[in-house]
């Protein structure tokens, strides 16, 4: 009966005969674990890591780009808003290579983490609209986006790594909140038009991400600035 007792209060157990308390807080030293693990990583392996994962999220959004391209219709080109109507635009950021290579390695990283961080919610809507896309390539671009998810949030928790370990600028998150609803539109044309829209300010912001990540990359390697 003592025995009855004392299991019960240390915790239910899974049909395995394990404690599910056991099993949860083996999950979090695991956690911690790969937390401390990362911190002590030198930077510029953790920005190699995250230059790579930018790559990826880039190179992705290309393809979904190129699935849905596949079968949009010609009208839609022509009336899809234009890019400076993206919600991340008023966001200040370098138009070039010249302008980027002039920023501190600091502002960079906050502009990275400030661009991620603003799509946080769109691709949730991109990933439920997805689900019922009028396209030929409906079931793949929704799997597609899926993946860009994980992406985004891998990439997300290694640029907090990193922003711990580069001080309080790097720290900084410029808010770029999303107001476009949930609803991209009733009929297959106007579902597809805003579908691609916010898919292409994906793309344009994911491309920048990507540019500051592979300059903080080459600086940490001690190259001339000029070579990165």
């Amino acid at each position: 009966m003592e025995t009855e007792i004392q299991v019960k209060r240390h915790g239910t157990s899974d049909r395995h005969g394990r404690s599910k308390e056991t099993y949860s807080s083996k999950l979090l030293m695991a956690v911690v674990c790969l937390v401390a693990v990362c911190s002590s990583v030198p930077i510029s392996d953790l920005l190699d890591r995250a230059s790579q994962g930018s790559d990826k999220l880039h190179a992705l959004s290309t393809i979904i780009s190129q699935d849905l391209n596949s079968h949009f219709p010609p009208i839609g080109q022509e009336i899809m808003p234009r890019p400076s109507m993206c919600h991340t635009s008023s966001l200040q950021t370098p138009s070039d290579k010249q302008q980027t290579l002039q920023v501190s390695e600091s502002d960079l990283l906050s502009l990275a983490r400030s661009l991620l961080q603003a799509w946080s919610d769109p691709l949730l809507v991109l990933s439920a609209s997805a689900n019922t896309l009028h396209h030929p390539e409906q079931t793949s671009i929704s799997n597609k986006i899926q993946e860009l998810q994980l992406h985004s949030k891998s990439l997300g928790d290694g640029l907090d790594i990193l922003s711990g370990k580069m001080g309080p600028a790097a720290q900084t998150i410029s808010l770029l909140p999303f107001s476009g609803g949930n609803d991209i539109g009733q009929d297959r044309i106007s579902q597809l038009i805003n579908f691609n829209f916010l898919l292409s300010c994906f793309r344009r912001d994911s491309h920048k991400i990507d540019s500051f990540l592979k300059v903080l990359r080459c600086r940490a390697t001690k190259a001339q600035p000029q070579m990165c």
